[in-house]
């Protein structure tokens, strides 16, 4: 028995580390939701927040509890992330430094809180809920982010997800959900559009579209940046508030792209779980290489822990069985 159990180990030691041997030379993918400040971008991986430099380099991580399911968004100012995670069984919405440290709480609904964002006066945080819905739509908050007072509903019917401009005045948003979000070129009733909203008169301006899905709405003066598949695969889309025209921005013939985010004098996106940036001057349009580091919690045994791109960790999981 004893010796069956020393071959056991041997064996799960030796798949784990030829495992482990192709994680650590793998470059890595699922790098999701991006967020643009002045030198960083802020990301998920393995639900987690990370970030990196804006021309790429070795990743930092600054979180470590693994359930990180919305955001990171980094603030106005570019100080602080917001982001909502599952720490205490429900979805809710935290704040933090964006260097790292103690997060602050700012949410207890009882239905979850997604995150959505800033205020463009960087005081308060956006998030969704169901919490004042009488049925399956969500609704947006808003909640001072150094966690004084209750949440403060926004005066719209259903709101999925949305940004401000950056004079305050006007909300991009996609009034309701999608259940089949990854459903290629779907045309059905559940096409999702981008309204804009004159956050105090209430009037609605629809972004023109032929029944497309339109997503992740984001301001860069008084231009409106999104994703659309109204060209076939998801690209990036622009809508000029003033001449009220729509153009392509990128002409994607491949992969769809999933979120964009604005920062200065650029945008940031994700396609393929890899991290791009364009730059908003020079209409150029490049990858970002990054680098997760090794540095795993239960490392494999009899090895080292090098500065090396790491994908995956499920290796060390199974040796430690």
């Amino acid at each position: 028995m004893l010796r069956h159990g020393f071959v056991s180990v041997g064996l799960r030691v030796i798949a784990g580390l030829v495992l482990s041997s192709s994680a650590w030379g793998a470059t890595p993918l699922l790098l999701r939701n991006p967020s643009l400040s002045e030198d960083r971008i802020a990301f998920l991986y393995a639900n987690d927040i990370w970030t990196v430099a804006r021309e790429g380099g070795d990743a930092r991580r600054l979180t470590s509890a693994g359930t990180v399911s919305a955001g990171p968004y980094y603030s106005p100012d570019h100080k602080q992330i917001a982001y909502s995670t599952r720490a205490h069984g429900l979805m809710d919405v935290y704040v933090m430094s964006s260097e790292g440290g103690v997060p602050r709480r700012l949410t207890w609904e009882p239905t979850g809180s997604r995150v959505a964002g800033w205020t463009a006066d960087g005081k308060e945080v956006l998030f969704t809920s169901y919490h004042s819905s009488y049925s399956d739509f969500p609704r947006l908050y808003r909640v001072r982010a150094d966690g004084v007072g209750a949440a403060q509903l926004v005066p719209l019917p259903s709101v999925a997800a949305g940004s401000f401009s950056e004079d305050g005045n006007t909300l991009a948003y996609v009034p309701f959900e999608q259940w089949q979000s990854a459903w290629k070129r779907y045309r059905g009733g559940q096409t999702t559009p981008i309204w804009l909203v004159n956050i105090k008169t209430l009037e609605v301006e629809k972004i023109p579209r032929e029944n497309s899905n339109d997503s992740h709405p984001v301001w860069s003066g008084t231009t409106v940046f999104f994703l659309s598949d109204r060209n076939g695969p998801v690209s990036l889309f622009s809508y000029d508030t003033g001449t009220k025209q729509v153009t392509e921005i990128i002409a994607n013939q491949g992969v769809d792209l999933k979120t964009v985010g604005a920062g200065p004098g650029a945008l940031v996106y994700e396609q393929f779980g890899s991290l791009h940036l364009y730059d908003l001057a020079t209409h150029q349009e490049h990858t970002v290489p990054v680098t997760i580091r090794g540095d795993l919690p239960h490392p494999p045994l009899g090895s080292i822990s090098p500065p090396v791109t790491l994908a995956f960790s499920a290796a060390p999981r199974f040796i430690h069985g």
